[in-house]
């Protein structure tokens, strides 16, 4: 039996999110059409405000209202260290720690060759720029302990050792294979206080 038009165009938004399977998309559909007329509006309104409001910091690369973001734009932050994560979701992780003052540089990614994400795809020239322009004298590597986050702290170590600032590293109180956005608060404190120079 095929879905109607109207569902089955809702079932295709669903099916592009990362990680949702057709019948998961489906299931996802008729829950919300399951909900009062007031509820989907509300939802619909919430996914249009961030379509219209959300922008991307120009510095470093983190979903904001402003731009630049809050984080940037605070001048309480020590702007001469500088958290290099891969994704978003990896810089609030460590921002949850609330012992980390210092700036951020979201990557966009880590290296991978075989699924064609190459240094052109990151933003490691902008972080390049950012070091040469604003006193920067720390870069913290905050990227998973997996094969393709130690692969991109190999690049980034390489192509930074020239700008002869100190580099580190999280600590390895993170398991290897394990992702940021799932450790917990203390985890992720205790790696950011026994980071190492590389």
């Amino acid at each position: 039996m095929r879905f109607p038009k109207i569902i089955q165009n809702l079932i295709d938004q669903f099916n592009k999110l990362p990680g949702i399977g057709p019948k998961t998309s489906e299931r996802l559909v008729f829950y919300l059409l399951k909900q009062n007329k007031q509820e989907l509006k509300e939802f619909a309104q919430a996914l249009n405000v961030s379509a219209e409001n959300i922008t991307v910091c120009s510095q470093c690369f983190n979903f904001s209202e402003t731009n630049p973001c809050e984080i940037c734009s605070d001048k309480t932050r020590d702007k001469t260290t500088l958290c290099v994560v891969a994704q978003i979701f990896d810089l609030m992780a460590i921002e949850n720690t609330s012992e980390y003052h210092g700036l951020y540089h979201v990557l966009g990614g880590n290296l991978n060759p075989i699924e064609g994400i190459t240094p052109d795809e990151l933003t490691i020239k902008q972080l390049e720029e950012r070091i040469k322009n604003n006193g920067v004298r720390e870069i913290i590597l905050a990227l998973n302990p997996d094969i393709e986050g130690e692969s991109t702290i190999v690049y980034l170590t390489k192509i930074l050792k020239p700008y002869k600032i100190k580099i580190t590293r999280l600590a390895r109180g993170l398991p290897m294979g394990s992702n940021l956005e799932y450790a917990d608060e203390i985890t992720i404190l205790n790696a950011l206080k026994g980071r190492r120079e590389l």
